[in-house]
């Protein structure tokens, strides 16, 4: 059998080639970008994982009990009280749907609220306005969550509290930043105070016609601003607020005390006795 030499042979230019792929990089391929893209006109949903019941679970397991969580509504407003809840739920009985106040709408908060009133041991406390000016808005919030985890039917053992400010309780207290999406017992108090406060809200939104309280229950909210410069403000706002403090130099002049000047030269008239003798060289 007679081969051909010229299949054996490898080409003179087979080394460069082979160098040459080496030296490439290898192609990947990729998906087209219409692919990847979210369809126009669509916003992409980011899923969020509701508050679970694990941790007050794992108390339980270690035989502690009853377990509370708490939360506050109305920090940030210009007007109306700081309200706090306190909640223990029933492991046996949780309403189902419960998630941070924030997350649900008015009308999922006041079912859920008539659902947890129903089934758990709530206590809620409010830090009035005048409260507010006298402590600042974070001691009072932390008074009034102390006050609601006292005022529980039961004693809790351990309680868990939204914010990363522990409570001076007699029982063990942690505090759980973002708890309000992470402890389902923070998450029920979240709700209860929220519904308590926005009907406080629309309470004061009677006495107090002009203000919107009833729609934006206090925030700073465009509308808000707008009566609080043409109305002033109310024994409801919170005075030292920069918003509130500006209406009140503007409607209530008298009320706002001068600023003194830290830095002025004030001359004062010493008078010195004649017969005492002043040695001028003794300082020397």
């Amino acid at each position: 059998m007679i081969r051909d030499k010229s299949a054996t042979k490898p080409a003179k230019d087979a080394p460069k080639k082979a160098a040459a792929n080496k030296a490439a990089p290898a192609k990947v391929k990729t998906a087209a970008p219409q692919a990847m893209a979210a369809p126009a006109g669509k916003k992409a949903i980011i899923a969020v994982a509701p508050p679970s019941f694990r941790r007050e679970r794992a108390l339980i397991k270690r035989g502690v009990w009853p377990v509370a969580g708490c939360d506050e509504a109305g920090r940030g407003p210009l007007a109306g009280p700081v309200v706090a809840a306190a909640v223990i739920l029933d492991p046996d009985r949780i309403p189902r749907g419960i998630d941070d106040s924030k997350r649900l709408t008015a009308e999922e908060r006041e079912k859920l609220f008539d659902k947890i009133c129903a089934t758990a041991q709530v206590s809620v406390a409010v830090a009035s306005p005048s409260r507010i000016d006298r402590d600042n808005i974070l001691r009072a919030s932390l008074w009034a969550l102390k006050r609601a985890v006292v005022a529980l039917p039961e004693a809790p053992r351990h309680v868990f509290v939204d914010g990363r400010d522990r409570l001076d309780t007699e029982c063990d207290c942690e505090a759980v930043i973002g708890g309000d999406g992470i402890v389902l017992s923070i998450a029920a108090a979240s709700i209860i105070a929220k519904v308590t406060r926005d009907r406080l809200m629309c309470a004061l939104a009677q006495d107090c016609p002009g203000y919107g309280f009833e729609q934006h229950k206090g925030y700073a909210v465009p509308e808000h601003l707008d009566a609080l410069d043409r109305l002033g403000p109310t024994i409801h706002h919170r005075s030292f607020f920069a918003p509130v403090a500006a209406a009140r130099a503007k409607h209530m002049p008298w009320t706002v005390e001068p600023v003194r000047d830290l830095f002025s030269v004030t001359e004062v008239e010493v008078q010195v006795d004649a017969s005492v003798e002043i040695d001028v060289s003794a300082g020397l």
